[in-house]
């Protein structure tokens, strides 16, 4: 299906002056063929009632091809179930009044900012009666600005196995109307589903966090990619996943973010001591290090400046007692010896 932009109806203003004007000139007939009767003229009398009536009862109809569009709006028109066009452009149109605008998504709301409502975010609802409609459900015009849809959270598997919740913010806007409205029975829940689809397939790629031996990339080398560390190049990857999804249906994906990112509840206690162990264990070997290199220094110090002799008993004993003291938890407590070391 290729889209056909209606360029050439911007003649509303001159249309509405028409048709009020034939709508007046059938009033006049009407009201002509009335004092015509009145007088006693019969045919021509009958004959002009007759033809002011017709007029009168099927004048409105001409109104309906009076269409208004604000910018960044578009309608799909087909008549009689052939696709005629679209107006694309903000202006004030005509167009075959027996034309009907076309769009299958108009009473369907997504998680995602304003549609043509006027960006208030909510549908605005009309009464009628017992009955309410959705103004949505009265306006088939199409939007052209970038939306912003969020999907619900979903719980989602890594390649470590571990279940994870993730959710995206993706920007999207409609490029081509007749695809966006023939190609699919809903381009928004379409969208809706391909994003959840997208990143079901991506997020199964990496881990939560950095993991040995794990191809991201699928170049057959191990790499540090990780949903947690590498976010940009995930949502990349989301959005061109999307993009080749949805191609047909006249969308386009302008950015994909990822929003949240956690682990599910059911592991996230245990992972988070996972991390505390990881932590307390770099922390140790930290503590380490610098006691060992400061243990030596210290000993090189000593030997340097001849400060005190020491055999290799006593500078065994010695680098215990620092390695306590460095390496401990609590302030060390002095013990004064009084005697000999032996």
């Amino acid at each position: 299906m290729q889209e056909k932009i209606l360029n050439h109806k911007k003649n509303g203003f001159a249309m509405l002056f028409l048709i009020i004007l034939l709508y007046a000139a059938g009033i006049g007939v009407f009201v002509l063929g009335v004092n015509l009767l009145d007088e006693g003229a019969g045919a021509p009398g009958v004959l002009l009632t007759v033809a002011g009536s017709i007029w009168m009862g099927i004048g409105w109809i001409p109104f309906m091809g009076l269409k208004v569009l604000k910018p960044q709006e578009a309608l799909v028109l087909t008549l009689f179930g052939n696709y005629v066009g679209t107006l694309k452009k903000e202006g004030f149109y005509y167009v075959n009044p027996f034309c009907s605008s076309v769009n299958p998504a108009a009473k369907t709301r997504l998680n995602q900012s304003g549609d043509v409502d006027g960006g208030s975010g909510k549908p605005m609802m009309f009464s009628y009666g017992q009955a309410s409609i959705s103004g949505d459900a009265l306006s088939k015009k199409i939007s052209l600005k970038i939306m912003t849809l969020n999907n619900s959270r979903q719980k989602i598997n890594d390649c470590l196995g571990n279940p994870v919740e993730i959710g995206i913010a993706v920007m999207w806007r409609v490029v081509d109307t007749a695809k966006a409205v023939f190609n699919v029975d809903n381009y928004k829940e379409y969208l809706s589903l391909q994003c959840d689809a997208a990143l079901r397939d991506i997020v199964r790629i990496y881990p939560y966090d950095v993991a040995p031996n794990v191809d991201t990339t699928g170049d057959g080398f191990a790499d540090e990619g990780s949903l947690r560390g590498s976010s940009e190049v995930v949502a990349s990857r989301i959005r061109n996943e999307i993009q080749q999804k949805v191609a047909d249906s006249g969308l386009e994906i302008l950015e994909a973010r990822i929003t949240y990112l956690a682990y599910a509840p059911e592991i996230a206690a245990v992972m988070l001591q996972r991390q505390q162990a990881s932590a307390i264990i770099d922390a140790r070997k930290m503590i380490v290090d610098g006691a060992v290199g400061m243990v030596e220094m210290a000993l090189e110090r000593l030997n340097e400046k001849h400060t005190v002799e020491l055999d290799e008993e006593r500078k065994a004993a010695m680098v215990s007692n620092l390695l306590v003291v460095l390496c401990g938890n609590h302030d060390a407590q002095p013990v004064v010896n009084s005697g000999s070391l032996y």
